[in-house]
């Protein structure tokens, strides 16, 4: 008998904190009334193009949102809406040797974020994120670039759901 409590009471517990939509396990705030979520193509629009890095960027949010909440994927026009560009995508030098060479390159990726949040006006934004990552200047960028632009996405990517859903 005492068994069957402790499952009836866990199971009211988990019911009430996932019915409510204010609370999900990653630290999302998320407005009960919100039931759906859109994530728009984020077309690359910087200098430099990279030709996965929109579809890769894009898939990578939608993954995120649908994995960390309890919300419905919809083409457009959600309950909480994130659309955007790349804006940057460059690789420049950082660590100068004595013999003026760079003993290091960095690759920045730049993204610019609309987000709505139809239930409360004030977590709208429009922000940009940007992140980067070193590699030696004896490598290729193009033999370090998938490794590279992961790691970068997924910073980005954590930047982005934090500001729009975890309210930092």
């Amino acid at each position: 008998m005492r068994h069957f409590a402790r499952i009836v009471l866990l199971i009211t517990t988990v019911a009430l904190f996932r019915g409510c939509g204010i609370y999900s396990f990653s630290g999302a705030s998320i407005p009960a009334e919100a039931k759906t979520v859109s994530v728009q193509y984020f077309p690359n629009q910087a200098q430099l193009i990279n030709p996965t890095l929109s579809n890769d960027f894009t898939t990578a949010l939608r993954d995120a949102v649908m994995n960390q909440t309890s919300l419905d994927m919809v083409e457009s026009g959600g309950d909480l809406a994130f659309e955007g560009e790349i804006t940057d995508y460059r690789t420049t030098p950082v660590a100068i040797t004595a013999g003026q060479t760079a003993a290091l390159n960095r690759l920045t990726i730049t993204v610019n974020v609309r987000f709505v949040n139809m239930f409360d006006n004030t977590k709208n934004f429009e922000s940009k994120f940007s992140h980067y990552e070193d590699y030696p200047s004896d490598q290729d960028l193009n033999a370090v670039q998938e490794s590279l632009t992961g790691t970068i996405i997924e910073a980005l990517v954590e930047d982005v759901f934090n500001k729009a859903l975890v309210n930092w």
